[in-house]
C-alpha cells in the first residue's frame, strides 16, 4: 500500500454495513479520517450509536461525519426499513460497503424469513438493500458497491435446489456458499460492484481461516481503497486485498449471475 497522504474524501457519503466492529469498524474509522460521512449499520441502534461513540472518543473523528443505524439483518424487514432511513436522510449515497456478515451456526438455524441464517445475513440481506439503494446509488457519478468477500467463496457452491441446506448441512459450507453468493452478486451490472477478500484478520470470524491475523485495519485499508473514486474499478472484478486476481469460475459466469439474481429476488420478495 503507498505510504503517500491520501486524498479528501469530502463530500463522500458511504454506508458500511456491520460497522460495529472488525474490519467494518476500522473501515468506518478510515474513511471519516479522510473527510467522508460514514453511515455506521449495527445490528441494533444502540450498537451502532455506541460504535460511533467509539469512534469520537477514542479516535477523534469528528461526530458530525457520523451516523449511526441499526437493523437486523436476520429480519428481512428490518433491512427494508434501512433503507427507506437511508434514502429519506441522504437520498445520494455514493458507495455502499455489504460488509456485515456472521460464521454459520454450529446446528441448521432458519431465519423468520425462512431462509438459513449465514444465507441471508451474509448474502440475501446485502442484495436487498443494494437492489432498494440502487437507484440512488447510480443516480451520480461514481457510485459502486463493495463487498466484503472471502478467498472461502473459492470451496463453496451454491446448491440451487436447496440454498437454505436443510438437507445436508454444514456450518463450513453453508458459510462458503454465502460468500461465494456475494461474490457472484458483484458481476450483477445493475450496480457498478466489486468484491474484495481483505486478508486474514483477528475478529470474530478468524477461527474459520487461522489461528492468527493482521490487524482489522489492515484488512479495511484494501477496503477503503476500493471506495475511492479516484481508484478505476470494473464491474464484477474480485481483488485479493490490493491485488486484482480472477475469482472462482462460477463468479463472473453469466448463467450464474442470472441464475442467482432470479433466486435470490425470489428469496427477498423482489423478483429480479
Amino acid at each position: 500500500m503507498s505510504s503517500s497522504p491520501s486524498p479528501s474524501l469530502s463530500g463522500r457519503t458511504v454506508l458500511v454495513t456491520g460497522a460495529t466492529s472488525g474490519i467494518g469498524h476500522q473501515t468506518a474509522r478510515l474513511l471519516a479520517e479522510r473527510g467522508a460521512t460514514v453511515l455506521l449499520h449495527g445490528r441494533t441502534t444502540e450498537e451502532a450509536r455506541a460504535a460511533v461513540d467509539r469512534l469520537v472518543t477514542l479516535s477523534g473523528v469528528p461526530e458530525a461525519r457520523l451516523r449511526a443505524h441499526g437493523a437486523d439483518f436476520a429480519r428481512l424487514e428490518e433491512v427494508e426499513r434501512l433503507a427507506a432511513r437511508i434514502l429519506a436522510e441522504h437520498p445520494r449515497p455514493d458507495v455502499l460497503v455489504n460488509n456485515a456478515g456472521m460464521a454459520a451456526p454450529e446446528r441448521h438455524t432458519v431465519t423468520a424469513d425462512g431462509n438459513e441464517i449465514a444465507f441471508q445475513v451474509n448474502f440475501l440481506a446485502h442484495y436487498l438493500l443494494t437492489h432498494l439503494l440502487e437507484p440512488a446509488l447510480t443516480r451520480g457519478t461514481g457510485g459502486r458497491v463493495v463487498n466484503v468477500s472471502s478467498a472461502l467463496h473459492r470451496t463453496g457452491s451454491i446448491q440451487w435446489n436447496d440454498p437454505n441446506r436443510t438437507r445436508r448441512y454444514s456450518r463450513l459450507a453453508a458459510y462458503a456458499q454465502s460468500q461465494l453468493a456475494l461474490t457472484v452478486f458483484a458481476a450483477d451490472p445493475r450496480v457498478t460492484a466489486v468484491s474484495v477478500h481483505p486478508g486474514i484478520c483477528a475478529t470474530s470470524l478468524l477461527p474459520l481461516y487461522a489461528h492468527e491475523g493482521e490487524a482489522p485495519a489492515e484488512g479495511a485499508a484494501h477496503v477503503v481503497r476500493l471506495c475511492d473514486p479516484a481508484t478505476e474499478i470494473v464491474n464484477g472484478a474480485y481483488y485479493d486485498r490490493e491485488h486484482r486476481v480472477a475469482p472462482a469460475p462460477a463468479a463472473t459466469e453469466e448463467r450464474t449471475v442470472k441464475r442467482l439474481g432470479k433466486l435470490a429476488g425470489h428469496l427477498v420478495g423482489h423478483p429480479a
